[in-house]
């Protein structure tokens, strides 16, 4: 399909470059037979019991990192760990005074800047302690295996890290302390991502208490959402475009209630474009899934057939994006474009912190 279907004027004023507060007062556009205008607490009474929310637990990592090559100055924004020269964290077994100790390794892919200063065999250093040296590089990207993993790498992490904001945010403002909690759902529990997924922002406890009440119950997948989230697609066809892959997890418990509600005739409500990209990773033809892990770069565009998804709860997402042709396939191009004009007329916030939309299929 031509890139430019999915191509829209978006005033710079409608981008949002805070959450609304408390969070749960954002806006909602209910998409359906037609077009209403909610708020986020209406949500519970948009649903019926016996629906099934899936939310992703993802945790956002401080995944910007500056360090130096010598002399020189570089930034590296972690990607993905990978497991591309080796297992994801590898380990290496040393003798030192008679007792055995265990020294591990974890590999990233990373975007650095400038990547021509960074040569495969270089060492980026970020503190005395904390390092990693340069495996490969390839068109922009490098593999960077890094001295230590697990708790000890986390705590490095955090303590040198900063939190990487969207580029359409921290073009126009730096992160401060408040992202580090308005950047997480209240949900997030399994570090890896390096981009929030911003459906869940909205959930309050208060929020998921309404819908427990309403009988609308909940599951969780784990999605690692990768930088490419934000990335336009620059080819002019979209058969043209490469999907970024992200790391995926979807227990037995989760897997069970979705086959359930689904067997008692509820519906399975996505909460973000990446909840749904892991339901219809793994979905059979006949909408059931199994637990497995594993990276999936499904690229949804119309004219695929949601094999699982019935509901999609999703921010306002980029033009010429890979989540706005998403949007499009689960609702339909010309239903979506005129939504977006609805809520740029209307003056809904967009992006990560904006408002949200609940579409149905």
């Amino acid at each position: 399909m031509r890139v430019e279907l999915f191509d829209f004027s978006l005033p710079e004023e409608r981008i949002a470059t805070s959450p609304a507060s408390p969070r749960d007062a954002a806006r909602l556009l209910y998409i359906s037979c037609e077009l209403q205008d909610r708020h986020i607490p209406d949500l519970p009474a948009l649903l019926s019991p016996g629906d099934l929310l899936v939310f992703n637990d993802t945790k956002v990592i401080p995944a910007r990192l500056h360090g130096k090559r010598g002399e020189a100055r570089v930034e590296v924004t972690l990607l993905k760990e990978c497991s591309e020269f080796g297992v994801q964290s590898s380990e290496k077994k040393l003798s030192q005074n008679s007792e055995l100790r265990t020294l591990t390794t974890t590999t990233w892919q990373a975007f650095a800047k400038p990547a021509k200063r960074l040569r495969v065999g270089d060492t980026v250093t970020f503190a005395e302690d904390f390092h990693a040296e340069v495996l490969a590089k390839h068109e922009g990207e490098v593999t960077l295996r890094f001295n230590m993993a697990g708790a000890e790498f986390e705590r490095l992490l955090a303590e040198y890290g900063t939190l990487p904001l969207p580029p359409y945010i921290a073009s126009r403002r730096a992160p401060g302390e408040v992202d580090k909690a308005d950047y997480q759902t209240i949900y997030a529990r399994e570090p890896g991502a390096v981009a929030a997924p911003t459906a869940g922002l909205h959930f309050t406890d208060r929020l998921m208490e309404a819908l427990a009440a309403r009988g609308v119950a909940h599951a969780f997948v784990t999605l690692h959402v990768g930088a490419g989230t934000f990335l336009p697609v620059k080819t002019e066809d979209t058969r043209e475009h490469k999907m970024h892959s992200e790391w995926y997890s979807i227990g037995e418990e989760t897997a069970g209630a979705i086959n359930r509600t689904r067997a008692a005739g509820g519906k399975i409500v996505a909460v973000g474009t990446t909840s749904l990209r892991v339901l219809e990773s793994i979905a059979d033809a006949e909408g059931r899934v199994r637990a497995g892990r594993g990276d999936t770069e499904i690229f949804i565009t119309p004219g695929y057939n949601f094999k699982c998804v019935d509901r999609l709860l999703t921010n306002f997402h980029l033009p010429r994006s890979t989540l706005f042709m998403l949007v499009c396939a689960f609702a339909g191009t010309e239903r979506m474009q005129a939504a977006y004009a609805h809520a740029i007329a209307q003056g809904y916030r967009f992006y990560s912190y904006g408002d949200a939309c609940l579409l149905e299929r």
